[in-house]
């Protein structure tokens, strides 16, 4: 069964672009119904517009209050059919009217092992610190930042000599695989989270 997705972006958008090529390979069973923009300016906005995708961009005006900047995101989402929220380098904090109104379906991406290095310097924060091993995250957005129930993870040996430039190249390369794999497990039914607060993944 394909998934109807939305996808909240604010810069570049190579993970978006990630998303459009396995759809268009036919390895993610997907359709991108709408890409929001934090930023008129987002090249990302760009690449959807090239795949014949809809985008909505908010100025700084409307984010001036958050709660109601993301009200104006969830009704289109919404009206667009949307099921799942991707944030693909969305460097927004997402609110209420969003997370209620998609509950444990707004997933995010993460470019560190959390509960480690959480905010929005992970990257660097992981070089400064000089740990050997560092990686990349998916999981739910709840209302705590970084916080919510992971779904994947992958790590990333850091080799000696890397620069931090180097240490983002290889995370975005993890990013690009991985992001999609997750999509298409939620696509294919798989993820839940339980009563807990953790998520489970059917085998195949």
């Amino acid at each position: 069964m394909s998934v109807r997705i939305g996808v909240l972006i604010s810069g570049s958008g190579t993970n978006l672009q990630a998303l459009i090529d396995r759809i268009a390979d036919g390895s993610l069973d997907a359709t991108i119904e709408l890409v929001v923009s934090s930023r008129p300016s987002a090249y990302g906005l760009k690449r959807a517009e090239a795949a014949g995708i809809q985008t909505l961009t908010l100025s700084k005006d409307v984010y001036a209050d958050p709660e109601q900047a993301d009200e104006i995101i969830a009704a289109e989402l919404k009206r667009h059919g949307v099921e799942y929220v991707i944030m693909a380098g969305y460097m927004r904090k997402v609110h209420d009217p969003i997370l209620a109104s998609f509950p444990n379906r707004v997933v995010n991406l993460h470019p560190a092992l959390l509960p480690s290095f959480p905010g929005a310097h992970a990257i660097q924060d992981a070089y400064d610190r000089g740990v050997k091993v560092t990686g990349v995250t998916v999981h739910f957005a709840n209302a705590d930042y970084d916080a919510g129930p992971i779904i994947a993870q992958r790590a990333l040996p850091v080799e000696e000599g890397w620069s931090v430039d180097e240490l983002e190249e290889h995370i975005h390369e993890i990013e690009h695989e991985l992001y999609p794999e997750v999509v298409s497990l939620i696509s294919a039914g798989r993820v839940h989270v339980r009563d807990n607060g953790t998520v489970a993944i059917d085998p195949e």
